[in-house]
């Protein structure tokens, strides 16, 4: 029953809405009278286990995390300079939750550009702080699984490099 396996279990996988997640095995289930198989991954910082159809996983966003060409492409995107959006904050809120919840590693990157301020996070205001904080971690997680370092060191990374282009 097993033909549309596109992910191998223990591998690490982003799921758009929760980040980064490791593939822990493939349950089948009875569901409607139909028997169905379901991708199991495991979001360890927040303790959710998820079961996916296998057939809807590319459809939900379930993606690899990302390779050397994507990291080059987000790196260049960050050291880029920021093109300051001038609308409603709660609009620019609303895209920024967007795009952290589409899961695509360059649209975190253009959010951690957007809000970053040279004055540091004491320049930000609350919700700026959760929003830049929540993609930080989204992408620095992302990028630790795939260059197999440390989550802090990949976040000075990406603070470093924000810092060098504003």
């Amino acid at each position: 029953m097993t033909t549309n396996i596109l992910f191998k279990i223990g591998s690490w996988v982003v799921y758009p809405s929760h980040g980064v997640g490791q593939l822990t095995g493939i349950d089948t289930m009875e569901v409607s009278g139909e028997k169905m198989e379901f991708y199991v991954i495991l979001f360890q910082k927040s303790k959710l286990l998820l079961k996916l159809p296998v057939k809807k996983a590319l459809s939900a966003g379930l993606r690899n995390v990302v390779n050397q060409e994507d990291l080059n492409q987000i790196f260049l995107n960050l050291s880029q300079k920021a093109k300051r959006k001038r609308m409603m904050w709660s609009k620019r809120a609303q895209e920024y939750e967007v795009k952290i919840n589409s899961g695509d590693p360059i649209a975190l990157a253009e959010t951690l550009k957007e809000l970053h301020k040279t004055g540091g996070v004491s320049m930000q205001s609350f919700s700026e702080r959760q929003i830049y904080q929540k993609a930080l971690e989204r992408l620095a997680t992302e990028i630790s699984i795939a260059e197999n370092a440390e989550v802090e060191e990949i976040t000075k990374r990406i603070e470093t490099t924000l810092q060098e282009a504003a």
